[in-house]
């Protein structure tokens, strides 16, 4: 289905029929399918619900909607387009800035956060940012690269194709875009005010970031447990993602 925020169409999917609700954001140009793997094993006891976000997959939006603002709000036009009051608030990569930003706006609307691998810093870029150089001057072999660096494990070369397959669905512009408005953004000094009991996963082998970001918000956040997946890169959400699914259902387990 498509919902409607402002200026944009937003794709949207529902999965289960479960009380408890999780709702689950990609990372920079990844849209929904980045969970498609998790969800397979989640959706039979949650109802779980992602969508791809502006400027990824079959979202429709002006470029220049997408601004860090406007991924935020999107988050809470989805849950009351969909009459959920309150949901677990999952995210990987890029997406985890949305999320906590999302749990610090409105906290009531969330009961837990999981966290995958996830951004919430990042400093001004320079005119010298070679990725955002390669972004612009060679934008496919760019993504190729990311991907390469996203999925280090061995035997995943169908994943690593179905990567670049899902970040070619984002046009050069918006994938600049979605780079862009991260400029500058620093949760860090708002995050001990995170309310919620948050999950954070973090793939031992993550060329992205490293293991330490994860390892510093966990021991900000109040109530938090730190996951590291074993010989897993930046998305463990598609290359492990039973393990992602059962932590998922462990942490959670009596907190619902």
């Amino acid at each position: 289905m498509f919902i409607t925020s402002d200026d944009a169409q937003l794709y949207t999917v529902v999965f289960g029929d479960s009380p408890r609700t999780l709702l689950a954001l990609g990372g920079w140009a990844g849209s929904w399918e980045l969970w498609t793997n998790t969800f397979t094993y989640l959706s039979s006891t949650w109802r779980t619900i992602a969508y791809d976000h502006r400027g990824t997959g079959a979202t429709v939006t002006p470029t220049e909607s997408i601004k860090f603002e406007t991924l935020v709000n999107d988050v809470f036009v989805i849950l009351d387009a969909l009459n959920v009051k309150q949901c677990v608030l999952a995210a990987e990569s890029a997406g985890v800035a949305v999320a906590l930003q999302a749990a610090l706006q409105q906290p009531q609307r969330f009961n837990g956060l999981v966290l995958v691998d996830g951004m919430y810093y990042w400093p001004a870029s320079s005119d010298h940012d070679p990725f955002l150089i390669g972004l612009k001057n060679d934008f496919e072999a760019t993504v190729a690269q990311f991907v390469e660096r996203c999925v280090p494990e061995p035997d995943s070369a169908a994943i690593r194709r179905w990567g670049r397959q899902i970040l070619m669905r984002s046009s050069q512009a918006d994938a600049v875009q979605l780079y862009e408005c991260m400029f500058g953004l620093d949760l860090r000094p708002q995050v001990s005010q995170i309310t919620q009991p948050a999950l954070i996963l973090h793939g031992e082998a993550d060329h992205i970031l490293p293991v330490t970001v994860s390892e510093w918000l966990s021991s900000t956040i109040p109530d938090c447990h730190l996951h590291i997946i074993n010989h897993s890169g930046h998305v463990p959400t598609v290359t492990r993602p039973q393990e992602v699914a059962e932590t998922i259902n462990h942490f959670f387990e009596h907190r619902l």
